[in-house]
């Protein structure tokens, strides 16, 4: 079937392949909601930007650990100890800085990938506390098959889950389509994490057994490895999700904490009023989260799935994703400020090959702290 040749969407949908339907079934897709999507005719700033008062969240509700957390490191500890820790690591995503490879796979240092850090802080910890921790990480389909294979080629003992997927549009509202008449396959974000990581299984088994909390972050972002003073310091908050934000530099345009009609959340620059100036919030999120392990399984939301305008084969296209930090909006936050520099640093992101070489020797620095 020629779907160039179909005059809606609805009929290139309905003429898909049963191969390619059945592919698309299984990683979350709905086309209706796709249906819904292409007919939404506002503007991209009408359709990503909230509404409503916003204003920065004053800095003393930017929370940082006291010189002496020891208190809060024994909690940690204790949670580590009794099973109530799981680490959930994004790892859907392709290094297209640096040749369009698998990110978890790339090599960060002396042989060591993005992945093998993961594995080696997962080790340590049980190591040290003597209890293995569970990890899952969430992936996407170009990047599945390659990290399970490297999972069972090291006999690591970690689970992975796929996010959602969905089809790229044209401006005319109807498939984007590739040189040969295929549709284009994307991940539509990571905010598919909660309803990705529930149709898994692993979280439900996970609160069953008894787990309390869940670490989320991006496999890219070395600094963002498990800190037990700032678990111990989230459980004794009470707060359903503690979110890590770290000082703003020049050029930074990271989604932050803002109060939206009084009530903090955390959102994206481009998702914020355009009479408001991103400058005066003066930090911005790392994509940490820490977050109550029943509250993320029950979380009920109608998620905002943001328009994006990519360009793909050097032609425009259109897809919709979700946000993680949309959490925020039904799980009040406390937001963590943690530092960006120096030996203890918690953000310390690698996007391209000219950042893996400024972070050489802190890389191997890290990693002999998981030997230790």
């Amino acid at each position: 079937m020629d779907l160039a040749a179909l005059p809606t969407l609805e009929a290139q949908l309905d003429a898909l392949p049963s191969s390619l339907r059945d592919g698309l079934n299984q990683r979350g897709f709905d086309p209706a909601q796709l249906s819904a999507w292409a007919a939404d005719d506002r503007s991209p700033d009408a359709r990503n930007r909230i509404e409503g008062e916003v204003a920065p969240v004053p800095v003393e509700a930017l929370e940082r650990l006291p010189p002496d957390a020891s208190r809060s490191r024994a909690r940690g500890e204790e949670i580590l100890r009794r099973g109530e820790l799981a680490v959930c690591v994004l790892a859907g995503g392709m290094a297209t800085r640096m040749g369009g490879v698998v990110k978890s796979l790339v090599e960060v240092v002396d042989g060591k990938t993005f992945l093998d850090f993961r594995l080696s802080e997962m080790a340590a910890l049980e190591r040290r506390h003597g209890r293995k921790v569970p990890f899952w990480l969430m992936t996407s389909e170009p990047t599945d098959g390659p990290i399970r294979a490297a999972l069972k080629a090291g006999q690591h003992d970690a689970a992975t889950f796929e996010q959602h997927v969905s089809l790229r549009l044209a401006d005319d509202s109807r498939l984007w389509l590739d040189e040969q008449g295929q549709p284009s396959v994307y991940a539509t974000g990571h905010g598919d994490l909660p309803s990705a990581l529930g149709a898994s299984g692993l979280l439900a088994d996970f609160v069953e057994s008894g787990g309390r909390y869940v670490w989320i972050s991006n496999i890219d972002n070395l600094g963002a490895r498990v800190d037990l003073a700032l678990l111990g310091a989230h459980a004794s908050s009470g707060a359903l999700v503690t979110v890590e934000v770290v000082d703003k530099h020049d050029g930074d345009k990271g989604g932050g904490p803002v109060l939206h009609e009084g009530a903090p959340i955390i959102c994206e620059h481009f998702r914020l009023p355009l009479d408001f100036d991103p400058d005066r919030v003066p930090v911005f999120n790392t994509n940490t989260f820490i977050v109550d392990a029943k509250a993320l399984l029950d979380l009920s939301l109608d998620w905002t799935y943001v328009r994006v305008h990519k360009q793909v084969e050097g032609r425009p296209a259109v897809q919709f994703e979700r946000l993680l930090g949309e959490i925020t909006v039904p799980l009040r936050p406390r937001f963590a400020h943690v530092s960006r520099e120096g030996e203890g640093t918690r953000f310390l992101p690698v996007k391209s090959h000219e950042d893996l070489a400024a972070v050489a020797e802190r890389a191997r620095r890290i990693a002999a702290t998981f030997q230790s």
